[in-house]
C-alpha cells in the first residue's frame, strides 16, 4: 500500500517536471513577444522614449565618494541612483583637473571630460526638444528619468589654493549655468535645478557669500557638521516638539558607554542606559551669555565685520572652517551639505558600539544642520569589517543622516544590509 502511493507521488512528480520543461522549450505568444521586444520587426521603434537614458533607475540617498576613481565615472554613480558625486580638483596651467593626487594626474581626465560635459549629455537627453515637445522646459528635469525633480549634487573638493581655484571653477560652470541647470538662489528663495554645486576642501566661505565672486549665488558651501551641535533642551525651549523617549530610534539604550572614554572625558553614568554629556567637552559649544545677540547681528555684518573673528577664522580651505559663536552663519542661502569626518567627530567604535555619547554627538549634529535646513553627510566612515560598516550606515539611516558616503556603490545599493549584527547592534 505504501509502495504503491510512493510510485505515485513519483509518477505524478515526474509529469510536473516534464511539463515545466515543455513550457520552458515552448514559451506562450506573450513571452516570445517580451522576449523579443525592441528586435528587428518587433515594436523596435516602440521599444524606446526620448528621455529614458535613466529609465528603471530609482535615485537613493548616497554619495558617490572619490566618483572619479569609478571604472566610468558619474554614469557609475547615476546607474546605482546616487545623488551626490565628488571630484577632486586641482589647478596646474590655468586648467581644471580631477584625480586623488597630483601623481594621479592626466592631461585628459580633467572638470569638463570628467564631468561637466557628461552632465550636459545626459540633461540634453532628459530635456529634449521633439514634436510634441518644442521647446525648453522653464523647470529642466534632472537626470533620473523616474524622478525628474530630483536635483544631482557635484562636490567639488578645491584641493589647490581656494582664491586662485575659484574664478576657474565659477567659469567651468558657465555651461550648466547658461541653460539653467544649477540650483542657486534668487535672493530670497532657493531655486533646485538639475544640479547643485557645493565646494569643500579648500573652498573660500567668503567668496562662496560674494555678490561679487558668486553673483547668481548657484556654488554652495559644504558648511561645518561638527559646529552644529545642539542639545534636545533647546529645541525644547525655542518650541520643537518634545522627544518622545519611547520613539524607534531615539532611545539611548547602550548599558554604559566604555571605560576608555569615561577615562578620557571624566565621566561617569547618571543612571543606566545615559551618559551626561557636557555641551562644553565639544569644540562645537560656546560658552558665551550674549551668544544670541551675536548670532542676530551676524545676519547683517560681513565676514571681515564680525567681532572676535581673527585672521585664522577667515584663512579660506578646510571644509568646516568655523567662526567661533557664529555657527548660524551657515544658512540654506549659502550652504547645502553639513559634513564632518566621521572617525575624527564622532570617534573610534570602542567593542565595535555606538556609545551613549556618540549617539548624542550624532543626534545633537543632525539636529542643528537641520535646524539651519542643511544635508547631514559624514565621511571617513568604518568600511571594514563589512558587518560593522553596514551597521554604521543603518543606524544614520535611521538617525536622519540625508545621504550615505560611500566607496562600495554595488554593497550600498544592490544589497541588504540592514541586517542587524547582536555584537555591533546599539538597539
Amino acid at each position: 500500500m505504501t509502495v504503491g502511493i510512493l510510485v505515485s507521488l513519483g509518477i505524478f512528480q515526474l509529469f510536473t517536471i516534464t511539463v515545466g520543461l515543455i513550457t520552458a522549450f515552448f514559451p506562450d505568444d506573450i513571452q516570445r513577444l517580451i522576449e523579443s521586444w525592441g528586435q528587428l520587426g518587433h515594436g523596435q521603434s516602440l521599444s524606446s522614449w526620448p528621455t529614458d537614458f535613466t529609465r528603471d533607475i530609482t535615485p537613493i540617498p548616497c554619495h558617490s565618494h572619490n566618483d572619479y576613481w569609478r571604472h566610468v565615472p558619474l554614469y557609475s554613480a547615476i546607474s546605482a541612483g546616487c545623488i551626490g558625486v565628488e571630484a577632486d580638483v586641482w589647478l596646474f596651467d590655468k586648467d581644471l583637473y580631477v584625480g586623488h593626487s597630483t601623481a594621479s594626474l592626466t592631461r585628459n581626465r580633467t572638470l569638463k571630460t570628467l564631468y561637466i560635459d557628461p552632465l550636459l549629455d545626459v540633461l540634453s537627453k532628459q530635456n529634449p526638444t521633439t514634436y510634441f515637445h518644442p521647446y525648453q522646459n522653464t523647470n529642466p528635469h534632472g537626470v533620473f528619468d523616474t524622478n525628474p525633480s530630483q536635483t544631482l549634487v557635484l562636490l567639488i573638493d578645491f584641493k589647490t589654493d581656494g582664491p586662485a581655484l575659484w574664478p576657474f571653477v565659477h567659469s567651468a560652470l558657465e555651461p550648466l549655468r547658461s541653460r539653467k541647470y544649477l540650483t542657486y538662489l534668487n535672493g530670497t528663495e532657493l531655486v533646485h535645478g538639475p544640479i547643485t554645486v557645493v565646494g569643500t576642501g579648500n573652498t573660500p566661505f567668503n567668496l562662496v557669500t560674494s555678490d561679487t565672486s558668486n553673483p547668481q549665488h548657484d556654488i554652495f558651501f559644504d558648511a561645518p557638521l561638527d559646529e552644529m551641535w545642539e542639545d534636545r533642551e533647546w529645541e525644547e525651549t525655542h518650541g520643537w516638539p518634545e522627544w518622545d523617549e519611547g520613539s524607534p530610534g531615539e532611545v539611548l539604550v547602550e548599558d554604559e558607554g566604555s571605560a576608555e572614554e569615561d577615562q578620557l572625558f571624566k565621566d561617569s553614568p547618571t543612571r543606566k542606559g545615559r551618559h551626561v554629556y557636557k555641551p562644553e567637552q565639544h569644540r562645537s559649544y560656546v560658552a558665551d551669555p550674549n551668544r544670541s545677540k551675536k548670532l542676530a547681528h551676524v545676519e547683517t555684518t560681513t565676514l571681515e565685520q564680525e567681532p572676535g573673528v581673527t585672521e585664522a577664522d577667515k584663512v579660506p580651505g578646510n571644509t568646516g572652517t568655523h567662526i567661533p559663536m557664529y555657527r548660524d552663519i551657515y544658512t540654506t542661502a549659502n550652504s547645502y551639505y553639513a559634513s564632518v569626518s566621521f572617525g575624527k567627530s564622532i570617534g573610534r567604535m570602542w567593542r565595535n558600539r555606538l556609545s551613549s555619547r556618540q549617539m548624542g554627538l550624532i543626534r545633537g549634529q543632525v539636529r542643528g544642520a537641520h535646524r539651519r535646513g542643511l544635508k547631514v553627510r559624514y565621511w571617513d566612515l568604518p568600511s571594514w569589517p563589512i558587518g560593522l560598516r553596514n551597521h554604521v550606515w543603518d543606524v544614520l539611516v535611521r538617525e536622519g543622516v540625508d545621504l550615505l558616503n560611500v566607496d562600495d556603490l554595488r554593497g550600498a545599493t544592490q544589497k541588504s544590509w540592514r541586517h542587524k549584527h547582536k555584537w555591533w547592534r546599539w538597539s
